[in-house]
């Protein structure tokens, strides 16, 4: 069975590569152009390009996805398309180009989570459970029929980084499992059912921002869904305060005005108040320096009682 892959950034990559350790030849790769990066402001390629020049894999980068790019295709003799966060909607005549259709990875339960984040806002709003969605594509944002799902607990220590591999390691072997099902003949396809879905929208460096004035228990899973991007920040002193992975939640005997900070326990970390309960915070990282615990933030910063941390 001939491959297409479609895909751009590291969790596409991760799939890729356990694809070409697979049965089922790749005889071409797509993923998004270069982007210009860091301070030097230089293109920089996508994880999958790297990947796919290194195995000499054909490559190709397209502003568009019209008729250069069907006729690319039909060069490649594709029997499937496989498609993880490409980045872009797929045009009909691509969708129906090969054989057997254009699969889609999604690091969701779908319906839950349709959109750019799904890892992040999984954990972010705490759920206990999130899962990989083998979804037949269509013309909509991630609204195709779901051809294989599986299920994956959460837990206090997952952050979105840890989460992200291991999706990815999961939906690349339920991928392969979905091909080797393909080649005996059609798949039950399952209809989302759109009144259980939701949307999960690309997050931005202002998504980070802590609102003090939320519960602590919403809060922390924030840190650890936003991590390591956008990362969960504050304001102290006027400038920038990052916080990290682990925080722990606390009750909070007495009213406090969120954002306050309670003072430092050797053992549990920085308290801060919230709009309910307290946070406890164990690494951060001031403006132009490097992170450091909490303990050495409150000493070095000689903080004052009652001083607090600003939106």
């Amino acid at each position: 069975m001939n491959v297409v892959f479609m895909g751009t950034p590291d969790f596409a990559s991760r799939i890729l590569e356990r694809v070409l350790r697979g049965p089922h030849p790749v005889v071409g790769v797509v993923c998004q152009p270069d982007r210009v990066r860091g301070r030097r402001r230089e293109p920089q390629p996508p994880p999958v390009k790297t990947l796919a020049l290194d195995h000499g894999l054909p490559l190709y980068q397209p502003r568009s996805l019209r008729r250069r790019f069907i006729e690319w295709l039909d060069a490649r003799h594709a029997d499937v398309i496989l498609v993880a966060a490409y980045g872009r909607l797929l045009p009909t005549p691509v969708l129906e180009h090969p054989r057997l259709g254009c699969l889609n990875v999604h690091p969701s339960l779908l319906p839950r989570y349709r959109g750019p984040a799904p890892i992040q806002w999984a954990l972010a709003n705490g759920d206990a459970q999130t899962g990989v969605t083998i979804m037949q594509m269509d013309g909509g944002m991630d609204t195709g029929d779901i051809l294989r799902q599986i299920k994956v607990p959460l837990g206090r220590e997952d952050t979105g980084d840890i989460l992200h591999d291991r999706l990815a390691d999961l939906g690349a072997e339920l991928l392969l499992g979905t091909l080797d099902a393909l080649e005996s003949g059609p798949l039950d396809a399952v209809p989302q059912d759109q009144a259980l879905a939701s949307h999960a929208p690309m997050l931005t460096r202002e998504s980070g921002r802590v609102d003090w004035t939320m519960a602590a228990s919403r809060i922390e899973p924030r840190v650890r869904g936003f991590h390591p991007w956008p990362g969960s920040w504050t304001r102290f002193r006027g400038k920038i305060l990052k916080l990290f992975p682990p925080t722990t939640v606390e009750r909070l005997d007495r009213d406090q005005t969120p954002g306050t900070i309670l003072g430092l326990d050797p053992d549990r970390g920085l308290g801060v108040a919230c709009g309910e309960g307290a946070l406890r915070l164990k690494k951060v990282q001031q403006e132009g320096k490097k992170p450091m615990t909490a303990a050495d933030f409150f000493n070095g910063a000689r903080l004052k009682p009652g001083e607090a941390f600003t939106e």
